[in-house]
């Protein structure tokens, strides 16, 4: 991880305001959605991206039965 030396509070509703600067470098527009987790007593926040159900990959997504899968995965598939 790298730190950014920037502090935060959380105000009476819970909120934190991420700098411009932080969403900027990330590519994080306003209304973009963003994925919370955990590690431990660590809070990770990630620009949300879908991703391909078996790789992970996230270019050239094809919907099927409410997933999404690339072409390559779906041509490995095809050829079992």
């Amino acid at each position: 991880m790298k730190a950014t030396g920037i502090i935060r509070k959380v105000d009476e509703l819970g909120r934190i305001v991420l700098p411009i600067e932080l969403r900027r470098s990330l590519d994080i527009d306003v209304k973009d959605p963003i994925e919370i987790y955990t590690d431990g007593d660590k809070i990770v926040l990630k620009k949300y991206t879908q991703t391909c159900s078996f790789c992970g990959k996230s270019k050239d997504l094809v919907p099927f039965r409410d997933r999404l899968v690339c072409r390559k995965c779906i041509e490995e598939l095809s050829s079992l």
